[in-house]
C-alpha cells in the first residue's frame, strides 16, 4: 500500500470501531474539506452508506457557497442531515476575544446538540498538524459532562487501543484523521475525486485554505486555482494552515480556552 492507502486504511478501521463501540453516535460535517474527506471514508467504511446521523452545527454565517455545497451533496450522499443552530453571542463567555467569542458559539450549539439527542459518541475531522493544541489530542477523545476537554490528562492509545468505558454523562470525540496532514488531504481528494467548495480555489490572487465563519475567516494570497497548483502550493509554503482565521490571532491562549471548552 502506499502512504494514502494507510492513512485510509486506518480512518476506516477508527470509523468501524467507533460504529461497532459506541451506541448513539454522530458525525460533525462543517462543509471543508477535512469534513468532506470524512464522510467519504465513511461511505467506503460502510460500502457507500454512512450509518450514522451527519450534524452540521450552524452559526448561521457560512459562506453562500457553503450552504449550497451543504444542500447539495446531502442529498447526492444520502446524507441522514441534522441541522442543529448555535445560541446567540451574548450567551458565550464574555472574557473572550471578540473573535474566539463568535467562533465559541459552536461549542454551545454542539453542547445543546450532544444533549439533546443523548449522543455518547461524535466523530469530527481534526488533525494533529492542524494546531499546536490539537497535537495533543487523541483518537478516541473522552469529554467531560459539559464537553471540557482535559488536554494535561489524555489516555494512553498503545497499538490502536482505544477506550470506551466513559461515566455517565459523558462522551467520546473520535477523530479519524488526527494523522492526516493538510497536504496529504489534499493529495487524497485529487486521487478519490472528492467534491469541495470552490472557494478554496484561487480567483483574482486570493483564495480560502481553511473555512470558517464568513465574518471572521479571510482568504490569502494565492494563485493556486486547481487541486495540482494546491499541492504544489503546501509542498513549499511555511504560513500556517489557520492563517486565515481571525480568532487565532487575538491571545495567546485563545483557541487553548476554546479547545479546552468543548470547541471542535
Amino acid at each position: 500500500m502506499d502512504h494514502l492507502d494507510q492513512l485510509e486504511s486506518q480512518s476506516v478501521y477508527i470509523l468501524r470501531e467507533a460504529f461497532n463501540r459506541i451506541d448513539k453516535l454522530a458525525m460533525l460535517w462543517s462543509l471543508g474539506k477535512d469534513s468532506n474527506v470524512m464522510i467519504w471514508l465513511a461511505r467506503k467504511a460502510f460500502l457507500g452508506h454512512v450509518p450514522f446521523p451527519v450534524m452540521h452545527i450552524d452559526t448561521g454565517k457560512k459562506f453562500p457557497e457553503m450552504y449550497a455545497f451543504r444542500d447539495r451533496y446531502a442529498v447526492e450522499w444520502n446524507l441522514n442531515l441534522v441541522l442543529e443552530d448555535c445560541p446567540p453571542v451574548e450567551e458565550v463567555d464574555p472574557t473572550l476575544p471578540p473573535n474566539a467569542r463568535s467562533a465559541a458559539r459552536k461549542t454551545l450549539g454542539l453542547r445543546n446538540a450532544i444533549a439533546g439527542h443523548k449522543l455518547t459518541g461524535v466523530i469530527a475531522g481534526i488533525r494533529r498538524d492542524e494546531e499546536s493544541v490539537r497535537a495533543k489530542e487523541r483518537v478516541f477523545s473522552p469529554r467531560g459532562d459539559t464537553g471540557q476537554w482535559d488536554f494535561r490528562d489524555q489516555p494512553p492509545e498503545f497499538w490502536d487501543h482505544f477506550n470506551t468505558d466513559l461515566p455517565p454523562g459523558t462522551h467520546l470525540r473520535v477523530h479519524p484523521l488526527l494523522h492526516w496532514t493538510e497536504i496529504d488531504i489534499w493529495r487524497y481528494i485529487e486521487r478519490e475525486g472528492i467534491p469541495v467548495v470552490d472557494l478554496y480555489f484561487a480567483k483574482n490572487g486570493k483564495r480560502y485554505r481553511s473555512l470558517g465563519d464568513s465574518d471572521i475567516t479571510f482568504p490569502i494570497d494565492s494563485d493556486a486555482a486547481t487541486l495540482e497548483a494546491i499541492i504544489t502550493e503546501l509542498e513549499v509554503t511555511r504560513a500556517p494552515e489557520r492563517a486565515g482565521r481571525a480568532m487565532d490571532r487575538e491571545t495567546e491562549d485563545a483557541f487553548e480556552r476554546l479547545r479546552a471548552a468543548g470547541y471542535m
